[in-house]
């Protein structure tokens, strides 16, 4: 690794060399942060259901089979108490939770109404707040039909009473904003390496690494760290643009969102030394990265709720590292999660990571 510190101070000069790049490292992410989260919507549908019926009667049980067979909803589980079903939606499972009341049947036939109370997942606002308004809707109708069966029952409509967890304002801001930094990741300490090697052999400067005693594994890591560098500020600044521009600051720990990025920045600046190592010229590497993070985006989450994919989607994207990433910095964000609650983000994360280096080395062929 003697050679290690020369390489990097070649790759640093080169890098701000040209002046394009710094430009761009910073302005990247002010646009990123300032204009996507103002424009960028969502659809809703497939929202997961916990039911908790502490009436255990006919008209309770109707109402559940009503809510089942809605098409935006599916019956994740009926859970015996509160603090089952709180558990689910902390964990991600479910996304609103439906109590219904003690003697519901009996005050229903007694009074005409009965008081029903949902607990919303508000992570992400638009989502919560629609799912809502759709559940309230099927609530409502089921009150109306019993009015039309019995005119003593329903006289009053049933309430409901939502509660927003993690995002009460329901602000769809603070759901973008932390996939908008793992999308800015992507776009220049992904996409950038991918042309890197590829340009040393277009400038003929390759030639002169292969006849050197330089290591692949040095030469890689020369490659790799300046972008890992960048990538860290990055991530430094578009939280700062977040925090002073839409008052988006994470709920949980702040080194947990460097970690999870460093990992994903080793991840994605290895896959981007891969193409490069394949390709011949930076027209191929950049046609290659382009259709990847194409991909990548598209089947992360970022654009539409993964649940909301055909089956074969959803089973694709646990190849995709923007995935896990993006579900990782919306939790800390906004739920304020542990480590050991990201474990399932953050395992796959390091062995794709492990994958792609070993990948990026054995790929880069240094012939003497």
């Amino acid at each position: 690794m003697k050679a290690l510190p020369y390489l990097l101070a070649k790759e640093y000069k080169q890098m701000f060399r040209n002046w394009l790049l710094p430009v761009v490292f910073i302005l990247l992410p002010i646009a990123m942060m300032n204009v996507v989260p103002r424009i960028a919507t969502q659809e809703v549908k497939n929202l997961n259901i916990a039911v908790i019926d502490c009436d255990h009667s006919t008209l309770s049980s109707r109402l559940t089979q009503k809510l089942q067979a809605s098409e935006f909803f599916n019956l994740y589980a009926t859970c015996p108490n509160y603090q089952t079903a709180y558990d689910l939606l902390q964990e991600g499972s479910v996304d609103f939770i439906v109590t219904i009341e003690n003697e519901f049947e009996h005050n229903l036939y007694r009074t005409g109404g009965a008081d029903v109370m949902v607990t919303v997942n508000a992570v992400n606002g638009m989502k919560g707040g629609l799912g809502n308004s759709y559940l309230t809707q099927i609530v409502m109708q089921y009150a109306q039909e019993l009015g039309y069966e019995n005119g003593t029952v329903a006289r009053r409509p049933v309430t409901v009473e939502p509660r927003y967890l993690f995002n009460a304002a329901l602000d769809y801001k603070p759901y973008m904003v932390p996939a908008l930094i793992a999308m800015t990741l992507i776009l220049l300490v992904g996409f950038l390496p991918a042309l890197n090697v590829v340009g040393e052999k277009e400038r003929g400067t390759i030639e002169q690494i292969n006849v050197t005693p330089v290591s692949r594994i040095e030469f890689i890591l020369s490659k790799m760290i300046p972008y890992w560098t960048v990538g860290i500020f990055i991530v430094g600044f578009s939280m700062l643009l977040a925090w002073k521009i839409h008052g988006v600051t994470p709920a949980g720990s702040v080194w947990l969102v460097f970690l999870f990025n460093i990992v994903y920045i080793f991840t994605i600046s290895s896959l981007g030394l891969t193409i490069s190592n394949y390709s011949d010229n930076m027209r191929q590497a950049a046609i290659v990265m382009f259709f990847f993070i194409v991909i990548f985006i598209l089947t992360s989450g970022l654009i539409s709720p993964i649940a909301s994919m055909p089956h074969w989607a959803q089973e694709a994207t646990r190849l995709n590292p923007l995935r896990y990433i993006i579900t990782a910095m919306r939790e800390i964000y906004l739920k304020g999660s542990t480590f050991h609650q990201l474990l399932p983000q953050f395992i796959p994360l390091c062995i794709y990571g492990a994958l792609a280096s070993v990948w990026a080395v054995i790929s880069f062929q240094k012939n003497n």
